[in-house]
Parts: structure tokens; sequence; C-alpha cells
């Protein structure tokens, strides 16, 4: 009987542990426990007004599979609740968080068949000037180039923040002036969220960066329509 002792206390060990985790696991799971931590709270708060707002974070921030799970969810999570509790969090607008466009495509899929987006797909201002963005060819070159580029290069802002100048989505910044309203980040100068937002597509095509033999050409027309241009440039 002795021997079996050790058994015993493992599998009651094992049996509580699974008891925990299986109420622990779906309430971290929920939004509102993220917005708990108040480092979270106003990229929570611009989640409930976002195109996302019925996407739970864990449906992003976490990699389907055991090991993204466990990365992802068990590790990087715990260790940031631990760094809320004993450390010191990060400020709201020095936040980072990397996901995998593997995530978003899943969703997205079909926007790897759109070569060129046609004026009447787009929202006002953006359909004064057209856009002519390969969303297959961005996605080779940020693979070949191995600089944890994806979809949120382009589309960071997507979830956690307003859309420039109140336009219906949410694109990067760019340097064409179809309306008259001043626009600048509200994040302080210098911070993570402050340089994203100044972030534009010049940051590749600035007429230095290679790709595939060729340089990024820094040209309005390479993802403008020309016949469009000549009265919204402004620089």
């Amino acid at each position: 009987m002795m021997r079996k002792t050790p058994a015993i206390v493992f599998g009651a060990i094992l049996a509580g542990a699974l008891a925990i985790g299986g109420v622990a696991v779906p309430l971290t799971n929920h939004p509102k426990f993220c917005a708990s931590c108040h480092t979270i709270q106003p990229a929570y708060e611009r989640w409930l007004q976002s195109s996302h707002k019925e996407v739970e974070c864990v449906a992003c921030h976490v990699r389907p599979g055991v090991v993204g799970w466990l990365q992802d969810k068990a590790w990087h999570g715990t260790r940031d609740v631990a760094i809320y509790l004993f450390g010191t969090p990060t400020e709201p607008h020095n936040l980072q968080a990397h996901i995998d466009s593997a995530v978003c495509l899943g969703c997205h899929r079909n926007i790897l068949r759109v070569s060129e987006i046609a004026t009447r797909d787009l929202p006002a201002p953006v359909n004064d000037v057209g856009l002519i963005m390969s969303h297959r060819k961005h996605m080779a070159a940020f693979d070949q180039r191995k600089q944890g580029e994806g979809c949120t290069t382009c589309h960071g802002a997507v979830v956690h923040e307003k859309p420039i100048k109140g336009y219906p989505i949410v694109i990067p910044r760019g340097h064409v002036s179809a309306d008259s309203r001043p626009w600048k980040p509200e994040h302080p100068e210098g911070s993570v969220l402050h340089k994203r937002a100044q972030a534009d597509c010049f940051r590749c095509h600035d007429n230095k960066t290679e790709y595939e033999g060729r340089v990024l050409s820094r040209k309005c027309e390479t993802c403008h329509l020309p016949e469009k241009l000549t009265e919204f440039l402004s620089f």
C-alpha cells in the first residue's frame, strides 16, 4: 500500500491542476480579464469600437495548435501576469505585440487574390486616388526578408487604434491629402505607438531598399492611380 502512495499523490495533484486549469483557462480567455490590467485597458476600449469587436483576444493573440497555446497563452500569458503583479508593467503607449500573419489569413485569405483594388471598392477619401496593392506580393516579400513583417506591418492599428481622421477604415498614414483636416497621433512623441502611427509605405519604398534585384520605387504611381493623383499631391 505504501508503494502506491506517491502515485496517488501525483494523481491527486494532476487532477487538481486539471480542475484549476479547467476553470482558469476559460476565465483568462475572456477580453474583460485582459482589460482588468490597466495597461491593456486602453487597447480594450479601442477593441470595443473596432471592426473586430466580436473577435476575442485569444483568437488573434494565441496561435492555433499545442505549441502556439503553450508559447502564446501559457508562457507569455503567465509572464505578463507576473510582470503586472510583481514587476513594472509597460506603459500603454509602448505596448508591442506580434500577431502571426497566418492567424489573420485564417479569416482574410481572400485578400491574397486581390492584386489591384478598384476605386469603387475603397471608402472615401482613399477612393479619390485609388490604390494599387498586391497583398500576395507583399506577403512573399515579407517572408523572404525575414524581418518579422506581415499583415500588421501595414495594418497594426486595425483593432486597437482610431482610424486616421475618422476615416471608415484603418490604413497606414499616406502622403495624399484629400481633405483639409489636420491629424497627428494621440500618443506621446517617441513612444512605440507614436512611431507606428507615423510609419508609412516609404519605410520600404524609399528608393534604397532592394527586393529581387530591384530598388523599391518611391514614385507615387507605384501605389496610386497616376491619372487621379495630380490634384491631391501634398508633400
